[in-house]
């Protein structure tokens, strides 16, 4: 005859079983951003764009295929700063290199500190937008009512004419939002 193992000890395996998968649910939670955030930046997926260093955009050979460049700019609600591109076009060549400045301008009596978020459209051309230097690769600190211009050096990698999804790209927004990072008086 079999016997049944105690209730108890049938309970508290059970407990342990469920525990380690909320832990495990827990852990995937916290790991999921930064692996979409990697996914993005690998892929372009969503609008990202992608990072080059100036040694890697000096071997861009640049194409014939003309390009113009939409430059947008936000700020995110209770953000008391103008922001706005100089510019709200720039034509050029896939595979040039180009610079844009944007303005802003802390309208408050304290500093605040922000963080651009960006993203292109169309999005398929996201893994072929390449930005070399950008404001947006760090938090931006403005005192009270400072004014600030902001480079980007990008480029549009040639690869995109070989793409089907993006070869007939003729434009390309680059789109910022501005979110407060931190905010200081003083």
């Amino acid at each position: 005859m079999a016997t049944q193992p105690a209730p108890r000890t049938s309970n508290r395996k059970i407990g342990l079983i469920f525990g380690g998968i909320a832990l495990a649910m827990l852990g995937l939670g916290y790991a999921s951003s930064p692996f979409y955030r990697l996914f993005c930046q690998a892929t372009g997926f969503n609008g990202t764009t992608q990072r080059a260093t100036a040694a890697q955009a000096a071997q861009v050979k640049v194409s014939g295929q003309p390009i113009t460049i939409r430059f947008d700019a936000n700020v995110a609600p209770g953000m008391k700063w103008i922001f706005r591109p100089e510019q709200v076009t720039q034509d050029g060549r896939v595979g040039e290199r180009k610079m844009a400045y944007f303005y802003a301008k802390n309208t408050t009596d304290h500093a605040i500190v922000g963080r651009a978020v960006y993203n292109v459209t169309p999005e398929q051309t996201g893994a072929y937008f390449h930005k070399i230097q950008c404001f947006c690769f760090n938090n931006q600190r403005l005192e009270a009512g400072q004014e600030m211009r902001m480079p980007v050096i990008y480029y549009v990698d040639p690869a995109m004419l070989k793409d089907a999804n993006a070869k007939d790209t003729q434009e390309i927004t680059l789109s910022y939002t501005f979110l407060i990072a931190a905010n200081s008086k003083g």
